[in-house]
């Protein structure tokens, strides 16, 4: 649970007040409302410029932000692919954590979930911008011991039908392994049928109350 007291960044936001419980929360609003900064805040990249935010009952700034971002994890929309194989960018995620890296067919089980049709062996650099987005959400997927899930557009490159079936695997992920996931979408159809909570921003305007969807 995310609490938030107070809090600004500059022009761009304005929280006096505001709790992001458990489940899925969903941040809506239009183009520069400061969804993907208040979605970056969460994970110490960036900081309020006053204010402060807690996690846990503890204040966020007390957290070591390498330490913080093992747990609360973000996966933005483009996401960094490395030089190498599909293998090698799933791998990845596991190295920096100090993790033993699943098996293939635990990585291959996560693309087919996403309906990526690619092997572990084919160069990551080849994806198309959809399918570079999946390999990030793949990342997520198999993640399953952190606590929280940071979506920033999470499916902005995939259509319709493709999205719904991506965030619908990633947040029965979630449930299963009992991870709270916030997630920006501008997309607002997604953003109901997907969400718990809903929290609306606009331009330098106080944050909506959240809307309670469960």
């Amino acid at each position: 649970m995310f609490k938030f007291k107070n809090v600004r960044v500059n022009n761009i936001l304005n929280i006096p007040e505001l709790r992001i419980d458990a489940g899925v929360t969903a941040i809506i609003g239009k183009s520069g409302s400061g969804k993907s900064t208040l979605l970056r805040l969460l994970n110490q990249l960036d900081d309020p410029t006053e204010g402060e935010i807690y996690w846990k009952d503890q204040l966020l700034s007390t957290y070591e932000p390498t330490e913080l971002r093992k747990q609360v994890v973000m996966i933005p929309q483009s996401p960094i692919i490395f030089d190498g194989t599909v293998r090698d960018n799933l791998a990845i995620a596991f190295s920096y954590r100090e993790e033993n890296t699943p098996d293939d067919e635990a990585l291959q089980n996560a693309l087919d979930a996403l309906l990526l049709d690619k092997k572990l062996t084919e160069d990551a650099n080849d994806l198309s911008g959809g399918e570079k987005q999946r390999l990030g959400i793949a990342r997520a997927l198999l993640l399953t011991s952190v606590e929280v899930l940071l979506l920033d557009e999470p499916a902005s490159s995939l259509d319709e039908d493709t999205t719904q079936h991506v965030i619908k695997k990633l947040i029965n992920s979630a449930k299963k392994h009992q991870q709270q996931i916030i997630m920006v979408s501008h997309d607002k159809q997604l953003a109901n049928s997907a969400a718990d909570e809903l929290i609306h921003l606009e331009d330098y305007l106080p944050a909506s109350e959240v809307n309670n969807r469960g």
